[in-house]
């Protein structure tokens, strides 16, 4: 179970976003022209957001378990104004921007110019279930992974070698994962070497991002010539398991993917808070990639 101590950084670091975004968000809110009650909310969003967050980190599969078993009844010093739980799902699905906003501010790493992507499938239910499930009707769709075909949503994130998110994106099950890499604005802030599996090798692509001064490498297939590659280039390719096993955390650990959603907005929730609650892990996984100078001749010509 997650210790008190972590609760209160959290909350910390969310109170202090919280006290910058809520009067900005108020001043470019727009009016309708009729007056509005605004009734004030027992939980503030600082303490939402809070709770929300420790569970991912927390070991406990069941959200409802956690509230009531842990908050309730552990954390009263902390949140002494609980609301009802089914009135909590309320408020944690109404915070979903500054939820995001958060994460998206607060959350990321700085990009060191050695950069990993990959992709992974976020199974909305079971393939037995997919003409029963109701809830992604007309938002999530059927696609296929290196594991077979799923029905749901893929998940893309990018990272640097100290397993610090830089950057993430969701689309749907049957987007190619080279898709996201033609948008500006996911790789704003990527700069140097991008490294990848198989599946994102593209001419066209690589020629794209290299005029954007970002160099993809990705291995090659059995059918394709070899290519000339540095050994530093070699040596951090092989190293692009570390990101497999940031996809790994997020889904077995800090269970950014269940098939017990009951709406879009509570899928949204639960992925947000996840990719935060990553972002507080004491060790992330990570590479160490140092290079020596030497004065002997690496090349003869």
């Amino acid at each position: 179970m997650i210790s008190k101590d972590k609760v209160t950084e959290i909350f910390c670091s969310i109170d202090d976003f919280c006290l910058v975004f809520e009067p900005a968000l108020t001043k470019r809110q727009l009016s309708t022209g009729k007056k509005t009650r605004k009734r004030k909310s027992t939980m503030s969003s600082s303490e939402v957001l809070t709770i929300t967050v420790p569970f991912h980190l927390s070991g406990v599969r069941i959200f409802k378990h956690f509230y009531l078993g842990y908050v309730q009844e552990h954390l009263q010093e902390e949140f002494p104004n609980t609301v009802s739980y089914n009135r909590f799902v309320e408020l944690m699905q109404s915070n979903i921007l500054p939820l995001t906003l958060y994460m998206k501010t607060c959350c990321l790493g700085e990009c060191t110019g050695i950069s990993f992507i990959d992709s992974t499938p976020l199974r909305a239910c079971n393939n037995k279930r997919i003409a029963q499930n109701k809830v992604f009707k007309g938002i999530a769709n059927v696609g296929k992974s290196t594991v077979g075909w799923f029905y749901g949503f893929k998940l893309h994130i990018i990272v640097n070698d100290k397993g610090e998110l830089l950057d993430f994106i969701i689309t749907q099950a049957n987007v190619d994962d080279r898709t996201p890499l033609k948008e500006d604005n996911f790789l704003e802030k990527i700069f140097g070497s991008l490294y990848a599996d198989k599946g994102y090798i593209s001419k066209e692509l690589a020629t794209l991002l290299f005029d954007q001064g970002l160099h993809l490498v990705t291995g090659i297939r059995n059918n394709m010539k070899n290519v000339l590659m540095t050994m530093r280039d070699k040596i951090l390719l092989r190293k692009r398991s570390v990101i497999e096993t940031i996809n790994d955390q997020l889904k077995n650990i800090a269970q950014a993917e269940h098939s017990r959603h009951r709406s879009f907005g509570n899928f949204i929730t639960n992925l947000v808070a996840s990719l935060i609650a990553y972002s507080f892990q004491e060790k992330k996984p990570s590479i160490k990639f140092e290079t020596e100078n030497t004065k002997q001749l690496a090349l003869f010509c």
